[in-house]
């Protein structure tokens, strides 16, 4: 049976991370909205907002020993819902490698919370940055791509383990020179059951659990993802 939720529709909120964890209580709260007046990225960072952006977010309550890599599951959530987007390791999503959006997981005890804020359509944005549609999909766009990805991530919760082997083919990331704070560089290889990513160096392979990375240029070829287990 699927696990029933809240969810609140509001066109301004201070923050859907902080209304969401309020608010929760015995099932699973959804938060959607268009506009955030203190939205925050992952270390505190401030998200930018598109003229048609999403900001969504979904507080639960934490199963104990659950050690499932979040992050990972709320981007397999937004590339299901939402069309031609893909994944940069470990909390970027991407079209067309410019960034549209972003994942943000908070933990505190047995309760997380897990958002992303999406531009839906920019076509004036900055440098760098992209947005889901070319088109200006409508007012009513974050209503139904936020519902879409909260029943996804939902959904994904409710099941046992994580889609390790579908991340891995909508990663971006893989195969791809990398560098990393301090001073790392290598060539990202795979994703451990853990959600890390595994890097080879020097014919080492390292595993990275968070942090930002950098990717240098893409070198697929010379790079092949390896089998499916890691081996």
């Amino acid at each position: 049976m699927a696990t029933p939720y809240l969810q609140m529709r509001l066109e301004e909120v201070p923050s859907t991370q902080d209304l969401a964890r309020a608010e929760l209580d015995r099932f699973p709260v959804v938060v959607i909205s268009e506009r955030q007046t203190e939205g925050r990225g992952r270390t505190g960072s401030t998200w930018m907002t598109a003229p048609r952006a999403l900001a969504v977010s979904v507080a639960f309550h934490v199963a104990d020993g659950d050690g499932r890599p979040l992050s990972l599951m709320a981007g397999i959530a937004a590339v299901r819902s939402m069309e031609g987007t893909r994944l940069k390791w470990p909390n970027d999503l991407v079209v067309d490698d410019l960034k549209i959006g972003g994942i943000l997981v908070e933990r505190s005890g047995a309760v997380s919370v897990a958002g992303i804020g999406v531009n839906l359509w920019w076509p004036d944005s900055p440098e760098g940055i992209g947005a889901l549609s070319e088109t200006d999909p409508g007012p009513a766009a974050h209503v139904e791509f936020g519902a879409l990805w909260a029943a996804e991530l939902i959904h994904l919760l409710d099941g046992d383990g994580w889609p390790r082997d579908e991340y891995r083919e909508v990663c971006v990331t893989l195969g791809r020179e990398i560098t990393w704070e301090p001073e790392g560089a290598g060539v990202a290889m795979d994703i451990s059951n853990e959600g890390e990513l595994i890097v080879e160096r020097d014919g080492d392979r390292h595993a990275i659990g968070s942090g930002a990375i950098r990717h240098v240029r893409a070198n697929r070829d010379s790079a092949p993802l390896p089998p499916a287990d890691g081996s």
